[in-house]
């Protein structure tokens, strides 16, 4: 149904309208008692889909991507789709409106989107009002934190944006990420180089050590890097010791488009990501020994491009352009082709 009258639909507006259309949809059809059909028709309930990792404990393996819940105002309504966990964000320090309008692209014959949102979001303070009422126990939603600086503030200075959100989330996400890799804040991608990266992470590392119970921080990085890049992430993820990579953010190469938005700025995601993705997982994972845990995110349209990504050393796998390609049945044709892989 989705594909068939929904998304034709959708595909008639503006799709950064239609996102907060949607949002808005998804919150009145819950109000009115649609959460539990929504658990029922998607949510695989198996305890063979759990995973532990990072000393978490994942319903399932199937999560949403940063971006999509920027601001944690839909977790839980997204949730019922049978997530097996929710990233929010990319959250910064002080709320920021992101890059002028219009800045969201469908490429409907390469199943992508290209976004040159550049972090809109309120600040990291109103999100941490709602996650506060995602109370532990039953109906808590397993929730990672993706941290980001602001505009405003040079390299030199961004590892105190990292920490003002690092320090504001701490007691209401079950894990962080790291963002140094989006194309769409000008000389971000610049904090990937080694050593601000390592300053960066060793920073966050020192506070987390210091809290009583310390949470998992891992790094997402862009899928533009080299090799010789990645054997750096590797060597750093040792250095520092943090919890593991999220591979990967958006691409800044277009390469075999056909689609007419194609020439337009910002971060490419979608089918075009899947196999470099799925090469970026494979190489870190088996460059390090599998030395540390990897979430594979990028391309994931279907079952198959999913188990690709698990085959190839991802623990986890997220999904965003997919989830809007593909309706929310993929997360249930994924926890299901899981189960028959058991």
């Amino acid at each position: 149904m989705y594909k068939v009258i929904i998304r034709p639909i959708l595909y008639l507006f503006d799709p950064e309208k239609i996102h907060y259309f949607t949002f808005s949809m998804l919150r009145f059809l819950h109000k009115i008692g649609f959460g539990g059909l929504f658990r029922k028709l998607y949510k695989v309930n198996n305890p063979k889909l759990e995973r532990e990792l990072f000393g978490l404990k994942f319903p399932n393996p199937v999560g949403l991507a940063a971006g999509f819940d920027k601001d944690a105002k839909l977790f839980k309504e997204l949730s019922n789709f049978g997530f097996g966990f929710i990233e929010i964000g990319t959250l910064t320090p002080k709320p920021q409106a992101g890059n002028p309008k219009k800045r969201l692209f469908r490429l409907k014959e390469d199943s992508a989107l290209i976004n040159r949102m550049g972090f809109n979001n309120g600040g990291v303070v109103e999100a941490v009002a709602r996650l506060k009422k995602n109370t532990k126990g039953r109906g808590h939603v397993l929730i990672g934190g993706n941290i980001g600086k602001n505009k405003a503030t040079p390299n030199e200075a961004a590892v105190n944006d990292y920490l003002i959100c690092f320090e504001a989330l701490f007691d209401h996400v079950d894990y962080f990420v790291v963002n140094v890799s989006s194309p769409n804040t000008p000389n971000l991608r610049a904090l990937q180089d080694k050593e601000p990266l390592t300053k960066l992470l060793q920073t966050l590392q020192n506070k987390n050590a210091e809290k009583l119970k310390r949470k998992p921080i891992l790094l997402k990085i862009a899928p533009d890097l080299t090799n010789e890049q990645l054997l750096d992430i590797i060597e750093i993820v040792s250095e520092t010791k943090i919890d593991g990579v999220i591979a990967t953010n958006t691409t800044i190469t277009r390469d075999g488009l056909v689609s007419e938005n194609r020439d337009e700025m910002g971060g490419l995601s979608g089918k075009p990501l899947t196999n470099r993705a799925t090469e970026i997982i494979g190489f870190l994972s088996e460059k390090s020994n599998h030395a540390f845990p990897i979430i594979g995110v990028g391309g994931i349209h279907s079952p198959e491009d999913a188990l690709e990504k698990l085959h190839a050393g991802a623990s986890l796998v997220q999904l965003y352009t997919g989830f809007i390609y593909e309706g929310p049945k993929l997360i249930k044709n994924i926890n299901k082709a899981l189960l028959k892989k058991e």
